[in-house]
């Protein structure tokens, strides 16, 4: 009797040892309709507690094959190694099935943003956690639905997210830990409509090359009602920088604290030739003819630019979509910060080389007591962020950045994913952070509202 007592608890123990096993590796992600490159960026690394096998429904085609093919890339590479396996479903039913899936896993969403809104909201409502790329919400309807997302995620305690890789490039991070600095930076400035104190502008382009070749985007892509208008788009990085750069761990009240004084958009001129090179389409669709002028070319609106005030403070934001870069040139992004002792300026142009470069600016970088200040606290940053350093220029410093701090844009998806797994595990998400993403596509979407008004006017 005593050795089966004993035998029932090691069997009770061992049970129990693997219960605790299965739950710390049951969660898996999901890959919801990968439309766009970014759904399996965040599968370039593996992940604690997180099966390696992939669930992957979404309709059968070339994007649900390029997404495939990136993560059997990433199974081949050796810095680091992961060996990702998929469960994939292609039926027309692919969403129902994939609701069909036991609740508690991570729904990763990355494609057609048209149908973003739908797929957050049933996913929410299924009970998975959702980490979704920007723009979450591309026009005022979409935010509703989105308000509506998060207050069902706080219902049923699971989390939704974006994927805000740009917090994690050094040069942002390093520009948000100099504004923090009051003896460096002082505070920054309320600026006005015709000189805003914060301004954010990025140039992208279509047509771009990885591993020498063209990059292939969806046919949908260059649509606006599918993709979202560009003043919606990349913007969304641009926001949530100001909010998290100007206003660090502080909660935006969309309805009190923001408001959009101008927007416009206009359109990138596309041929048909030009649309082929970089979808592998030989004509247009029947969804982009409403675009397409008299001469037969194709009007995209991936470009808007706004003005507003957060919290008191102007800011300036501008996306700018060109079809190809010059040789030698590409994307750049410039971003200013503007306080009472110096303005904190990244600037990716020619000079620069197109890499973008951290200055410090300052009317006081003469004076001997400020340089000494500016040069101590950047010593006590590169405890931080070992390496860092200072040269000087005629209008203060830019900041030297080691290599090793500079991570490629692809790799930052896996901090994101780092992140939102401690927010899950935790459930420590900080309170300030789905008031701020409300706000920020509040911002965005209001933007858009206005740029239209403002273009019927005319």
């Amino acid at each position: 009797m005593k050795q089966n007592i004993i035998f029932a608890t090691i069997t009770i123990a061992l049970l129990s040892c693997g219960t605790s096993h299965q739950k710390q590796s049951a969660m898996h992600l999901i890959a919801l309709d990968p439309g766009h490159f970014h759904a399996s960026l965040v599968q370039q690394q593996m992940y604690p507690g997180i099966d390696s096998t992939i669930r992957v429904f979404a309709p059968e085609g070339p994007e649900v094959k390029q997404y495939l093919a990136s993560i059997e890339r990433f199974n081949q590479q050796t810095d680091p190694r992961v060996h990702w396996a998929t469960d994939v479903y292609t039926g027309h039913d692919y969403l129902e099935k994939m609701l069909q899936q036991p609740p508690g896993n991570i729904v990763v969403i990355a494609g057609n943003n048209r149908l973003k809104a739908t797929y957050i909201r049933r996913s929410v409502h299924a009970g998975q956690h959702v980490l979704a790329d920007k723009p979450m919400a591309i026009d005022a309807a979409s935010f509703d639905s989105l308000q509506a997302a998060f207050q069902e995620a706080a219902d049923k305690k699971i989390q939704l997210y974006d994927i805000m890789t740009e917090r994690y490039e050094i040069r942002n991070t390093l520009q948000r830990e100099l504004a923090l600095l009051p003896d460096v930076f002082g505070t920054l400035q309320p600026g006005s409509l015709q000189a805003p104190s914060v301004v954010k502008n990025s140039v992208h382009h279509f047509k771009k090359l990885v591993a020498g070749k063209t990059m292939v985007r969806p046919a949908w892509y260059v649509d606006e009602t599918q993709q979202g208008e560009g003043i919606v788009d990349v913007t969304t990085h641009l926001v949530d920088l100001v909010q998290w750069t100007c206003f660090p761990e502080q909660t935006i009240h969309y309805r009190t604290d923001i408001h959009v004084d101008s927007a416009r958009r206009w359109a990138t001129p596309m041929t048909l030739q030009q649309y082929s090179d970089i979808t592998g389409q030989n004509s247009f669709p029947a969804y982009l003819h409403k675009n397409i002028n008299k001469d037969s070319i194709l009007q995209v609106y991936a470009n808007g630019a706004f003005d507003y005030t957060i919290k008191g403070i102007h800011a300036n934001i501008s996306v700018t979509w060109n079809y190809q870069a010059p040789e030698g040139t590409g994307d750049t992004h410039y971003s200013l910060l503007r306080g009472s002792l110096a303005s904190l300026i990244i600037r990716q142009g020619a000079e620069q080389q197109y890499k973008p470069v951290l200055y410090i600016e300052s009317i006081h970088s003469h004076d001997s007591t400020y340089t000494k200040t500016v040069e101590a606290r950047i010593a006590a940053l590169a405890q931080k962020y070992p390496g860092l350093s200072l040269k000087t220029n005629d209008k203060g410093w830019e900041v030297v950045i080691p290599e090793a701090l500079a991570k490629k844009h692809e790799a930052l998806f896996g901090k994101v994913m780092q992140q939102f797994l401690e927010y899950i595990r935790n459930n420590n998400m900080p309170a300030w952070e789905v008031p701020n993403m409300l706000a920020k596509y509040y911002t965005t979407t209001q933007a858009l509202t206005l740029a239209k008004q403002t273009a019927s006017r005319q």
